[in-house]
């Protein structure tokens, strides 16, 4: 297969590398957006920025500049970059009639001059900007590092299309990666979306070491959270007890790896959310999908807690104490999804 990896962050780098070394021999290109950047991988055969100390596979083409020149025979093309840009990409890639599977996590965050406007998930994004897409999402509990290092990780290819998802199967499956089809799309991105700042919630807990039990009610609670707002937006409840929503979340949520649990963390030391997402050097999605989140939980008749608390501590509005007392003191309720 031919495979055109656009973006060349932690997890797009990761992506590539793995395509690279998979044993059916597949021509993988990256492209960096940074002309330097790109010129830095090529010269040192790896990605000292995001991934340093892990060399790329002799097989493995970076190029940077204009990416339309790579996309003529590709089999498959990831966009492998932060929500925020998915927009621009799609519809640089208008037209391309064969499959395309983004990386990207999160709700896209409404335009600041469009105040009633409602984020989006990366499927919704790609049907109003470029409907005609073969598309889909690559998901699941996964840490760039890990990927990159071949270390085993299991996988989850969204699409309604059976050729991206076939696609995306035949670039991936390997001796150390295991990919999943799935049809249900919304559910493996509202997973995706909502387990990012559910790890906010519980980086903070650990960061407040307030201990084991409240973390296992954190990811409990927060997993029927999840699931009910993605059954709302139609995905299928059984898709939250897979890689996309249980296992992504008990991933970020308790990984030393995880980026937003990082923040939840930093947070409980009294940095401010400022301090902590410039202390990462990476994005970190559930900080700017967290309102979202909330927003269409609130249209759809959703009631998300701890997603509320999240953001109230990221507003301001609340401490991080504070935010524990607010869910604690809740009135006792039955345990229903």
């Amino acid at each position: 297969m031919k495979i055109i990896v656009l973006g060349a962050g932690a997890w797009g780098s990761a992506v590539a590398m793995s395509a690279a070394q998979n044993p059916a021999g597949h021509a993988v290109t990256l492209w960096a957006r940074d002309g330097a950047q790109a010129q830095d991988m090529r010269r040192q055969g790896q990605n000292t920025r995001y991934l340093p100390g892990i060399p790329f596979p002799s097989s493995l083409t970076v190029a940077d500049g204009d990416f339309a020149p790579l996309l003529p025979g590709a089999d498959l093309v990831i966009v492998a970059t932060p929500m925020a840009a998915l927009r621009g990409m799609l519809q640089a890639l208008r037209g391309h009639t064969t499959a395309i599977a983004w990386l990207c996590k999160g709700f896209e965050a409404p335009p600041s001059d469009q105040p009633q406007a409602v984020g989006l998930l990366a499927h919704e994004v790609q049907a109003l900007i470029a409907p005609e897409l073969i598309a889909g999402a690559f998901s699941g509990p996964s840490f760039a590092q890990e990927v990159a290092l071949g270390q085993p990780t299991a996988l989850v290819a969204a699409s309604a299309h059976a050729s991206v998802r076939d696609a995306l199967v035949n670039a991936f499956h390997s001796p150390s990666v295991r990919v999943y089809a799935n049809e249900d799309i919304v559910g493996v991105e509202v997973g995706g979306a909502v387990k990012n700042v559910l790890a906010i919630a519980t980086g903070l807990c650990d960061g407040l070491a307030l201990g084991l039990n409240a973390r296992a009610a954190l990811i409990t609670r927060g997993l029927a959270e999840m699931t009910r707002l993605g059954v709302a937006l139609g995905a299928r409840a059984d898709t939250f007890m897979g890689l996309s929503g249980l296992g992504d979340l008990v991933l970020t949520a308790t990984g030393d790896l995880s980026r937003n649990r990082r923040v939840g963390m930093l947070l409980a030391q009294g940095k401010s959310l400022q301090q902590a997402v410039e202390s990462l050097g990476h994005v970190a999605e559930g900080v700017y999908s967290a309102r979202t989140v909330a927003q269409r939980a609130d249209m759809v008749g959703v009631d998300m807690p701890i997603t509320r608390a999240v953001v109230a501590l990221l507003d301001g509005q609340l401490t991080p104490a504070d935010a524990v007392v607010t869910l604690m003191g809740r009135g006792p309720a039955s345990e229903l999804i």
